[in-house]
């Protein structure tokens, strides 16, 4: 699948986000609701990985890039940025170690249920063969 087909349909995704977003009540951003929607796709195989590889391995290839914009606009207002310099440095590394941990969490439980879901495959094979 060539790379313009891959970003429309990573594309389509976030405009679903869009749409949840819309329609849910909730004050969570389009892009959280596209990744889960994202994700779910993935993993119940609507979407195979190789419809979406190229273009995403290129999208976090430039992902330093996007956050240029927003060091600079920290650079420009840091005389106002400095009355809350602490408080912005703890939420910053408790949400990071939170973000971290959770994501860890939640990625040892995807790995855990594909394991048990490839030796239940196995062992389901062995079993016909017998």
């Amino acid at each position: 699948m060539n790379l313009v087909m891959q970003f429309g349909l990573i594309m389509g995704v976030s405009f679903l986000g869009e749409i949840v977003r819309a329609l849910l009540p909730f004050k969570c951003p389009a892009s959280i609701y596209g990744l889960v929607i994202l994700f779910i796709l993935l993993k119940t195989g609507i979407i195979k990985l190789k419809q979406v590889k190229e273009a995403s391995h290129f999208l976090v290839d430039i992902m330093p890039i996007m956050f240029v914009p927003i060091c600079v606009e920290l650079m420009t207002t840091g005389e106002a940025l400095a009355a809350i310099f602490v408080p912005v440095v703890v939420i910053s590394v408790v949400t990071t170690f939170l973000v971290m941990g959770i994501t860890g969490i939640s990625t040892q439980a995807v790995i855990r249920s594909d394991k048990k879901k490839d030796s239940k495959n196995n062992s389901e094979k062995e079993g016909a063969k017998a």
